[in-house]
């Protein structure tokens, strides 16, 4: 039996519409803010840090209120798996959590200098916020299509914003590339739909119990779906386009497109999972899978190593980062994925702190970005201090800040102890070794240990480069705004070493409640029905034992 989260006189409580509110707050914001003129920079910069403030505390007590047993919100009161559902889990609260992360950090840099280099900047990056948000509380495939496409339209602005003949150039490719991702995307949907009758994930769950009536078209629209998920976690020969598009887009822009792929990741992770975890189709494409992963850790670490500045190399790290948790997911070993969960985690931080270090430190350095100020009042010649307005203010000690900031995202990256880098990589490792070594099992150890030492050779070097070197260029200059960003990161990045146990634990938990579909199917269909305002029902918990 299933029970309301609250119950008695005046149940319905705001808490009851909580899980709605990451997608819900942030586009009725942001349409606001189309409305607006587009002077009021800080009218639209207080409302964009209050709406992702926002959106993380929501993250944090969705982590809190999902430990036990998962949350579902169906959208007008109507029963799946016919109405719109919402399910908040572990995994999807901990990737919420990720993104608010991310989000409020690279808003924060963005208020230094990038959030005025182009029109519409907030609105799309809360536009992007409630795709990405939208796609992980999502419980069926139709809608996870629409906030897709909601991500990455706000996404095409981002990547341009900012002007610039390499941003156009890196962002019409961009745009072809998703065009085509999100054409596969709706071809297998329409397969899916085809051959099973229903998009919802639960329910599909519980239909392929039994063999479907046409599984072999039913397999052909999960392989082309597949596709499309691969394309958008940047998995190999498919991510291309990842490290081009996010070296040139800015530096705010980039730390959160960091989320993109992992979107990707979510998915293939969950369908995976839920669909091909038991029943009739029981570890389809699970040997793809790895196979993708694990090309994609090797094109990762060849690329980083012939990076020639941090943006790219940073766009690398990213991507090995999406092709380690897919690797750990295709060898089917439940202690490898919840290593890989923890390391995703980290390095998708670390990654993001990359992109923002990367800008400050090669901050006038290109003659081409020199020549095309982003203000037309911002140029002017460094040695010549006559009338300057100082734009920045220059903090004690910034060389040491910026070389201990880029120290933490190297041994992250790389995996180097005593940061979470490494602890995830272990935890991978001990995974592995719990059970019978088989061959992926090997492979894939291998392949993290020279990754490991591919990824941490360039870094040093170009740290070597950035840090160290002399140069006639004058020294950096770190805004509060941009201080306080990457505190953010490289804070969440000890963090996690630190209390590594316990997130080791919840994703350990974690993965123990994605192998278990049949919990997550009973949660969805059988929620029981609660008193809900007109366009939609408190939330309810359903578990294993409901």
């Amino acid at each position: 039996m299933t029970a309301p989260l609250l119950s008695g006189p005046g149940a319905v409580l705001w808490s009851d519409h909580l899980i709605v509110l990451p997608i819900v707050l942030p586009i009725a914001v942001a349409g606001a803010m189309f409305l607006m003129d587009e002077r009021r920079h800080r009218l639209k910069a207080a409302l964009s840090l209050g709406t992702v403030l926002a959106m993380l505390a929501t993250a944090l007590v969705l982590v809190a209120r999902v430990t036990a047993a998962p949350e579902v919100y169906r959208l007008g009161d109507w029963a799946a798996p016919y109405g719109i559902v919402l399910v908040a889990d572990r995994l999807s609260a901990m990737m919420l959590t990720l993104a608010g992360v991310l989000g409020l950090s690279a808003l924060v840099f963005s208020f230094a200098r990038w959030g005025r280099a182009g029109p519409r900047f907030h609105g799309l990056f809360l536009l992007l916020l409630m795709g990405v948000n939208g796609a992980f509380l999502t419980g069926d495939v139709f809608n996870l299509f629409v906030f897709f496409e909601v991500m990455l339209a706000a996404s095409y602005g981002l990547v341009l914003h900012g002007s610039g003949e390499s941003r156009i150039r890196a962002g019409l490719g961009y745009i072809a590339v998703n065009l085509v991702a999100s054409l596969f995307f709706l071809v297998g949907v329409s397969l899916i739909y085809g051959t099973m009758g229903t998009l919802n994930m639960a329910d599909l769950a519980r239909r392929l119990a039994s063999p479907p009536a046409e599984a072999g078209l039913f397999e052909v629209g999960c392989s082309v779906l597949g596709i499309a998920f691969l394309i958008k976690c940047s998995a190999w020969p498919l991510g291309f386009w990842l490290p081009t598009t996010y070296a040139a887009a800015t530096a705010p822009a980039a730390a959160i497109l960091a989320i993109l792929s992992k979107v990707g990741v979510y998915v293939v992770i969950r369908l995976s999972l839920l669909l091909f975890g038991a029943g009739s189709s029981e570890g389809f494409g699970q040997g793809w899978i790895l196979a993708t992963g694990l090309a994609t850790i090797a094109f990762g670490t060849v690329g980083i190593l012939a990076a020639r500045d941090l943006t790219r190399a940073a766009g690398y790290a990213v991507m090995i980062s999406s092709g380690t948790v897919l690797a750990a997911l295709g060898t089917g070993s439940a202690g490898a994925l919840s290593g890989a969960l923890y390391y995703l985690v980290g390095s998708t931080f670390a990654a993001a702190a990359l992109f923002l270090l990367a800008e400050i430190l090669q901050r006038g350095r290109d003659p081409a970005d020199a020549a095309q100020p982003v203000f037309a009042d911002e140029y002017r010649d460094p040695f010549d201090d006559a009338g300057a307005t100082e734009i920045g203010r220059a903090i004690p000690a910034t060389v040491a800040i910026l070389g201990g900031g880029f120290l933490v995202c190297t041994l992250m990256l790389a995996g180097i102890p005593p940061l979470a880098g490494f602890v995830g990589k272990l935890a991978m490792f001990s995974g592995l070794a719990s059970g019978t070594m088989t061959a992926p099992a090997w492979w894939l150890i291998a392949v993290l240990t020279l990754s490991s030492l591919g990824t941490l050779i360039p870094l040093v070097r170009l740290g070597i480069f950035s840090l160290w070197v002399p140069h006639d260029d004058p020294q950096p200059v770190l805004r509060t705004p941009e201080l306080a960003s990457l505190g953010v990161l490289l804070a969440a990045c000890l963090a996690l070493a630190l209390w590594g146990g316990p997130a080791l634990a919840y994703t350990e938990a974690t993965v123990r409640w994605l192998s278990q579909p049949q919990d997550y199917v009973r949660a969805v269909l059988d929620a029981g029905v609660g008193k809900g305002a007109s366009k939609g029902a408190p939330q309810s918990k359903a578990g294993a034992g409901s």
